[in-house]
């Protein structure tokens, strides 16, 4: 594991490269060139948040004096989804989208993930500082202390989408089912994670499921730093972090064992 770890070291300056030119490329014969990145996510907030504010905004009683609350709720949400998602996505089709290139060109596989979660970096990042502005404009402020632990989420939300699309795409590999499966599974996570609506209006019984999934502690997490400004409860992010490392260290065997295989099959 340490070895494959290290040959993407090796190839730092190629992975970072390839996150350049991909990045460069969007701006080529585009008028706005990485604006729309961050525009189709601010379109769906404020598509949510026109038809919902009216019913949910009471539900956030301590921004009671805010009167965009959900619309800042949702944003905080849609932050921590779109990095998972995208990572998740992108992961799960990055052997087979590069099948060719694996097949003439030497080098380690794992630059691939690390290419694509780079990119999904940048993306976020962009709309990280949109929503800054964002925020800025309906006079919403982040205290800065809280703020810091923001890098952490990140590093929390890469690690477990990671782990995860790296064990699909590479199962998706020798199972193209598992692609079409995939983004299914996708849409009813959003619908089964508080990104658009607050826990408390879920029925009780089916307010206990969230426990079940790993992105509900992680979303309120960006919650409490973006929306509420306090630190979050870092003892419930234990649980993802686990899940995070567990899944990380089956994607490293998995893609560790099926590397051989990989190219012959792609």
């Amino acid at each position: 594991m340490l070895a494959m770890l290290g040959s993407a070291w090796s190839y730092r300056y190629f992975i970072l490269s390839s996150i350049r030119t991909e990045f460069m490329g969007r701006f080529i014969r585009s008028r706005i060139g990485g604006l729309w990145m961050v525009v189709n996510p601010l379109v769906q907030v404020s598509i949510y948040a026109l038809i919902l504010s009216s019913l949910l905004s009471a539900r956030l009683p301590e921004l009671a004096d805010q009167p965009y609350a959900y619309a800042i709720y949702l944003t905080a949400g849609i932050l921590c989804w779109s990095l998972f998602s995208e990572v998740v996505t992108r992961c799960l089709t990055v052997f087979i989208e590069n099948g060719n290139l694996l097949k003439k060109v030497v080098f380690p596989r794992s630059c691939l993930p690390l290419i694509a979660t780079g990119s999904a970096l940048v993306n976020n990042g962009l709309l990280l500082l949109a929503i800054i502005g964002v925020f800025a404009i309906l006079g919403h402020r982040v205290p800065p202390a809280p703020l810091l632990l923001l890098p952490a989420l990140v590093a929390l939300t890469v690690a477990l989408a990671l782990g995860f699309g790296l064990v699909l795409g590479t199962l998706n590999v020798f199972i193209r089912d598992i692609g079409h499966v995939v983004p299914l599974v996708l849409q009813i996570g959003f619908w089964f994670t508080p990104v658009v609506y607050v826990p408390e209006v879920l029925p009780a019984e089916v307010r206990g499921l969230l426990a079940f999934n790993p992105l509900f502690p992680l979303i309120g997490a960006y919650h409490d730093v973006l929306v509420f400004g306090r630190a979050p409860d870092l003892a419930g992010l234990a649980g993802t972090a686990a899940l995070a490392l567990g899944s990380l260290a089956l994607a490293l065997v998995m893609f560790r064992r099926a590397g051989a295989e990989m190219v012959d099959v792609l």
